[in-house]
């Protein structure tokens, strides 16, 4: 089954926004856990606008599912993974004022530079995913550089999705395809959603991971955490 892990970042923000502990990252983190999510994923920024790197170390020694730390690898966060050790860690290109990620990795352009990173956190025994748009060149790029996994970058799916299913999906599961020929495994994320996730599971079910935070929190408002996750497992089966 396609593993479902929650990025609590959105908590964060909330949180953040008024200062104090409300809502408290850690118990949501762990009430995820409990209700059936099998990871959490939290990706923080130079800025600590959200997820703080304080919040990472709290994190660590209570999860008891997957911990997937996401984020552009420069020397802080490098310093940070590897004295935390996750079970993964997804390295994203995004620059530090970027709202959100928005674009995968250039595997060739940054070859020499990811090949040292990916075989640093390895090194840590780290399991390592790239995150990447849908194109075979720089999934199979990946593969050479020694990544583990990589992490299909599914806005343009999302974006797509309800002028047709088909036609947004089609370079995914070419993508998939490639990664899995490659031998690498695969996670997916970015707008993957109650509406959309059935369908792009239904096409790719052998995705080892998806990782859904904005969507998901947000469906939280009004169904309840419980419930959401309840859901998006379903999406899952």
């Amino acid at each position: 089954m396609t593993q479902l892990s929650v990025n609590i970042n959105k908590v964060a923000t909330i949180r953040n926004a008024r200062g104090g502990n409300m809502p408290n990252v850690v118990k949501f983190a762990l009430d995820c856990e409990r209700l059936g999510a099998q990871g959490i994923t939290v990706h923080p920024r130079p800025d600590e606008r959200h997820i703080r790197y304080a919040d990472v170390h709290d994190l660590k020694p209570l999860l008891t599912q997957e911990f997937n730390i996401e984020g552009n690898p420069v020397s802080k966060f490098i310093e940070l993974v590897n004295t935390i050790k996750p079970a993964q860690v997804t390295l994203v290109p995004d620059a530090e004022d970027a709202i959100t990620s928005n674009a995968g990795w250039n595997t060739i352009k940054h070859e020499e530079f990811l090949r040292k990173v990916v075989s640093d956190f390895k090194n840590h025994g780290i399991r390592v995913s790239l995150f990447v748009d849908p194109n075979p060149e720089m999934i199979r790029k990946a593969a050479e550089i020694g990544a583990d996994r990589v992490e299909l970058y599914t806005e343009a799916y999302a974006t797509n999705y309800s002028a047709g299913p088909e036609k947004a999906i089609q370079p995914y599961v070419e993508a998939a395809k490639v990664a899995r020929e490659c031998g690498l495994g695969l996670n997916a994320g970015h707008d993957l959603s109650l509406e959309n996730l059935t369908y792009f599971h239904k096409q790719i079910p052998w995705v080892d991971e998806v990782s859904i935070g904005h969507a998901l929190i947000s469906d939280a408002l009004y169904l309840g955490i419980e419930e959401t996750i309840h859901q998006y497992l379903e999406c899952l089966k």
